[in-house]
């Protein structure tokens, strides 16, 4: 079970806005689109009876039932939903420090493995020069298909970034991956760091 916490000033006001629905049997559902990614975003929404999927996980509250999308629940890990009262009135706050935080192990997809290590180190250093690289695909048994963008799109170094830089990285990273091929179309050099 998902060690997320739900303050009582947190119930109190979901119990409220539930009541004001008019639905008998209502609760909440918590989850997190695109999780362990730098774009995690934690989200809250209305569960009506039967919207819940069938491998949520249900944590009985004294007024109502919160529902946990088994994707999102690791990443829920330590998170806390609050609210608290203002001058204007109150927010409601969810405060997830695990949401993207990226989780892979050796028996993780090839996919998440390469999107892990393009995301918490390869992008940090592209990013110093204002480029990124994304996964487009894996094709060949094992090669990976990157794409460039920002200020590595049309950069002179980019051979040399694919080759020593990324290439290098993933496979000492991932024995399985077979190679990668840069699919950018680097005659756009508008933005390009050199």
């Amino acid at each position: 079970m998902t060690a997320i916490s739900i303050t009582e000033s947190a119930q109190a006001y979901l119990a409220d806005l539930l009541d004001k629905q008019n639905t008998t049997g209502i609760g909440i559902r918590i989850f997190i689109t695109q999780p362990g990614t730098p774009y995690a975003e934690t989200c809250l929404s209305y569960c009506k009876p039967g919207e819940q999927k069938h491998d949520d996980c249900a944590i009985a509250l004294k007024d109502f039932t919160a529902w946990i999308d088994a994707m999102s629940e690791p990443f829920l890990e330590d998170a806390v939903v609050d609210y608290a009262t203002d001058r204007m009135g109150g927010q409601l706050t969810i405060k997830a420090p695990n949401a993207k935080v990226p989780m892979i192990s050796d028996d993780s997809p090839i996919q998440e493995r390469i999107n892990y290590y393009l995301q918490t180190e390869i992008n940090p250093g592209l990013a110093e020069h204002g480029g990124q690289v994304s996964l487009v695909d894996i094709v060949d048994e094992g090669v990976a298909i990157l794409q460039f963008g920002g200020g590595c799109q049309g950069c002179s170094m980019v051979d040399a970034t694919l080759k020593e830089g990324v290439e290098k990285t993933l496979m000492e990273r991932i024995p399985d991956l077979k190679g990668v091929r840069d699919m950018t179309d680097h005659s756009q050099r508008e933005n390009a760091y050199l």
